[in-house]
C-alpha cells in the first residue's frame, strides 16, 4: 500500500473519531444530564493550547429566573473561543518527514450555532421595566442594582392595592372594607351584611266568625269568607366583628348583632280574625323590630395541628337540632359550647337555651317582654362517613322544660295564648326528652336525609284529663333523590304519631318544640305554610304555621308542645328542575292523613271523621337573575284537593294559596 493511500485512510478514520465525540458531547449538554453535561473529554491526547473556561451556572428549576450574581463576568462569556489550528491536506515533499495527526486539530463545523450566553442574559436583564423616580414595589425584582425603593406592606391583605385594586363600598364581591376583605384595625375585620326580605301572600283558608262578628247579616255561621291577604317584610342588619384568620379556623374572638325590622299587612272578609275587639275591623297593619342574633363568641383552644378546635357563644344565636328542622330551629338566648375532633370527622355541641317571647304578628323575638320559663337542653354528636363514605351521622339528646304551669298569657291581638282552648283549658307544665338520629349526605348515587326521635316524659296536668301524664310518641322522616343531569326526582314520607285516647294517661301524639321543617316542598306546601283552624274560634290550629304537625296548638310562636294530638302520615313525590343557571322550578305532590282521628272527635264533639287530609299540589319557581344568592325571586302556587277528613271537618273545599317572595342582599 503506498504512503498515499495510508495517509488517506488515517484521516478519514480520525475525522470519523472525532466527530461522533463531538455529538454526543452537544447531545449531553442538551440534556444537561447529570454528571455527564460537561464529561465531553475525548480519549486522545488534550490539546497543547488549551481554551477558555465557560463555567455554567446551576439554575434553579423552581424558580424559572436567573439572576446576574450567577454569571460573574458576562462580558468574557462573550469572548470567541479559538479556533484549533488545521490540518493541511497537501502532500508533503518527498522525503519530509510525517509527523503524527492529533484528532484535536481537527475542525469539526457546527451544523446549527448555539446563542451565545451573555446575549441570553443581556436579553433577559433588558426586559424588566424600568421603573419611574417615585414608584414603590411591594417585593424586590430581579435584575435591579438595589432593592432601596422595596417596602414592607403593613399587612398581605393589602397587596392587592398595590397592584392597582380599588376598593368599593357597594360591590360585596372586590375588595371591600365592610366585607371583611380587610382588617379594619390589626387582626380585626368588620363585615356588614343587608337582606330585604318581602312577601306577598293571597290565600283560602277556613275563617270562623260568630254571631258578634259576621261581616254581612244572614252569614252567621261556624266558617265565613276563607279570602285572606297578607304583606310582610323583613329587613335585617347584620354587624359582625371578629378577630383572626379564618381560613383554616374559627375567629379568635367573634361580635355578631343582627336586628330585623318587620313591617306586615293582613286583610281578611270577616271580623275578630285580625283582633279581639271586632270594632278593629276586617285588617291590621303591624310594626315590630327584633333581635335576632346577639352574641359572643370566644376561641378557647386549637386541639390539634389540622385546627381541631373548642369553642363558646353565649347570647341570642341560631341553632337548629337536626338537618331539616323538624325538632327545634330557633334563635334563642342561651350559651353554647362546640367544636371538632380528628381532623373534622366530629362534631359537637353542648347548648343551653331559655326561650325568647315571640312577637305575635311577625314572629320576631320580643326583647320588650321578659323571657318565658321554658328552658331547651341539647347535647349532639355529628360523625362523618360512619356508614359509607359522603353520609353524615348525628346523635341528639334533647330536653325540654316546660316550667309555665299556673300562669296565663294573651297574645299582642287580644287572644289566649297559654293555656290553649282546648280540653280542660287548664295551664301546665312538662318535661319531656327526645332521643333522635338523622343523616344526611349520599349513597352511591342517591341522596338521602332522615330524621327519627322517640320522645318520653311527662306532663302535669294532661290536656283532657287533670291528672299526670306520661308521654310516649315516636316520628320519623326521611327523603330519597337523586340527580339526572339538571333533573332532581324526590320520594318523602313522613310519620308522626297520634294519641288513640286523649283520656288516658298516655299521651302518644308527638309534637316539637319549635319546627321549621324544609321538606317535601317546605313553605311551598299549603299545609306547611298556613295554620289551619280548628276549635276556639280558630285560636287553635290543626297545624301551625310554617309547621307539618297537627299539634293543635294556639300557636308555634307563643303556644306550649301538645303530646294529645292526631298525628299525622305524609307521602309524596317532587322534582327540582334546572331550567337555567339563573331558573329552577320544583314539583310536590302529597298525600296527607291523621294517623288518630281520636283527639279530633273529642275536642269537635264529632263521630266519624275520617283520616284522608287530602291531596296537596304545589309548584314553585325561583329565579336568580346575577346567579348568586344577592337578588332571589320566588313565586308558589298550592292547592290542597279536600279529603274525606277535611271535608267531615269544613264545610268550604276551597284551599289554595299564592306566594310571591323577593330577597334583595348585600
Amino acid at each position: 500500500m503506498s504512503l498515499r493511500l495510508r495517509r488517506t485512510i488515517m484521516l478519514l478514520a480520525l475525522l470519523f473519531v472525532g466527530t461522533e465525540a463531538a455529538a454526543q458531547c452537544d447531545e449531553n449538554l442538551a440534556r444537561r444530564l447529570p454528571g455527564r453535561a460537561l464529561d465531553c473529554e475525548p480519549a486522545v491526547a488534550p490539546v497543547q493550547q488549551p481554551l477558555p473556561e465557560i463555567v455554567f451556572p446551576s439554575l434553579d428549576a423552581g424558580s424559572g429566573t436567573t439572576d446576574r450574581s450567577d454569571f460573574p463576568d458576562v462580558e468574557d462569556a462573550e469572548q470567541e473561543i479559538p479556533e484549533p489550528p488545521t490540518v493541511s491536506d497537501a502532500a508533503p515533499s518527498d522525503g519530509a518527514e510525517v509527523e503524527p495527526v492529533r484528532a484535536t486539530e481537527l475542525v469539526v463545523p457546527e451544523t446549527t450555532p448555539r446563542p451565545r450566553l451573555g446575549r441570553i442574559i443581556r436579553e433577559r436583564t433588558q426586559a424588566i421595566p424600568e421603573r419611574t423616580k417615585n414608584e414603590v414595589s411591594p417585593i424586590p425584582r430581579p435584575g435591579l442594582d438595589d432593592y432601596r425603593d422595596a417596602i414592607a406592606m403593613p399587612d398581605r391583605w393589602r397587596i392587592v392595592e398595590t397592584l392597582g385594586y380599588e376598593s368599593s363600598f357597594f360591590d360585596p364581591y372586590n375588595a371591600n372594607p365592610l366585607k371583611a376583605d380587610k382588617p379594619f384595625n390589626g387582626e380585626w375585620f368588620f363585615n356588614l351584611g343587608v337582606i330585604s326580605d318581602t312577601i306577598y301572600e293571597a290565600r283560602e283558608v277556613v275563617t270562623p266568625v260568630g254571631s258578634s262578628s259576621a261581616r254581612r247579616p244572614g252569614s252567621i255561621d261556624a266558617f265565613g269568607d276563607s279570602d285572606q291577604s297578607s304583606v310582610n317584610e323583613n329587613l335585617l342588619v347584620e354587624m359582625v366583628f371578629y378577630k383572626g384568620d379564618t381560613v383554616f379556623r374559627p375567629p379568635d374572638y367573634e361580635f355578631r348583632l343582627t336586628t330585623a325590622f318587620n313591617y306586615n299587612y293582613a286583610q281578611l272578609d270577616e271580623v275578630l280574625g285580625v283582633n279581639v275587639d271586632p270594632a278593629d275591623g276586617k285588617t291590621r297593619h303591624d310594626r315590630h323590630v327584633g333581635v335576632q342574633a346577639a352574641f359572643v363568641d370566644k376561641h378557647l383552644r386549637n386541639v390539634s395541628d389540622r385546627y381541631d378546635f373548642d369553642s363558646i357563644r353565649v347570647g341570642i344565636q341560631p341553632f337548629n337540632a337536626d338537618f331539616r328542622g323538624f325538632l327545634f330551629q330557633d334563635n334563642q338566648l342561651g350559651i353554647r359550647l362546640f367544636g371538632t375532633r380528628n381532623n373534622n370527622i366530629f362534631q359537637y355541641n353542648l347548648a343551653l337555651f331559655q326561650r325568647l317571647e315571640k312577637d305575635t304578628n311577625s314572629g320576631l323575638n320580643d326583647l320588650g317582654k321578659s323571657a318565658r320559663e321554658d328552658y331547651v337542653f341539647a347535647a349532639n354528636l355529628y360523625w362523618q362517613d360512619l356508614l359509607v363514605k359522603g353520609f353524615i351521622s348525628q346523635f341528639s339528646l334533647t330536653h325540654n322544660s316546660n316550667q309555665e304551669k299556673g300562669e296565663t298569657y294573651f297574645d299582642n291581638n287580644g287572644f289566649i295564648a297559654r293555656p290553649a282552648s282546648i280540653g280542660t283549658e287548664i295551664s301546665r307544665g312538662y318535661e319531656v326528652s327526645y332521643l333522635g338520629y338523622s343523616g344526611d349526605g349520599h349513597l352511591g348515587r342517591f341522596n338521602l336525609s332522615t330524621s327519627a326521635y322517640y320522645a318520653f316524659g311527662k306532663e302535669n296536668p294532661g290536656v283532657f284529663v287533670r291528672e299526670k301524664t306520661d308521654i310516649r310518641a315516636g316520628f320519623f322522616a326521611a327523603e330519597l333523590s337523586r340527580d339526572f343531569d339538571w333533573i332532581r326526582p324526590r320520594a318523602s314520607f313522613l310519620y308522626a304519631s297520634g294519641d288513640d285516647d286523649p283520656f288516658d294517661s298516655t299521651a302518644k301524639g308527638f309534637d316539637s318544640i319549635f319546627e321549621n321543617p324544609q321538606f317535601a316542598g317546605s313553605d311551598a306546601s299549603y299545609w306547611i305554610r298556613q295554620s289551619v283552624p280548628l276549635v276556639g274560634g280558630g285560636r287553635v290550629g290543626l297545624s301551625s304555621r310554617n309547621g307539618v304537625l297537627n299539634s293543635l296548638r294556639s300557636s308555634k310562636e307563643q303556644g306550649q308542645s301538645n303530646f294529645t294530638n292526631p298525628g299525622m302520615v305524609l307521602a309524596g313525590i317532587g322534582v327540582d328542575m334546572d331550567i337555567l343557571p339563573e331558573l329552577r322550578i320544583s314539583a310536590n305532590w302529597n298525600s296527607l292523613h291523621f294517623a288518630d282521628t281520636a283527639v279530633l272527635e273529642v275536642a269537635r264533639n264529632q263521630a266519624g271523621i275520617r283520616e284522608h287530609i287530602g291531596n296537596e299540589l304545589s309548584v314553585s319557581a325561583i329565579y336568580r337573575p346575577m346567579i348568586s344568592q344577592n337578588i332571589v325571586l320566588r313565586a308558589s302556587y298550592s292547592q290542597l284537593l279536600p279529603g274525606k277528613g277535611f271535608k267531615d271537618l269544613f264545610e268550604d273545599d276551597r284551599a289554595d294559596y299564592f306566594f310571591l317572595n323577593l330577597l334583595i342582599a348585600y
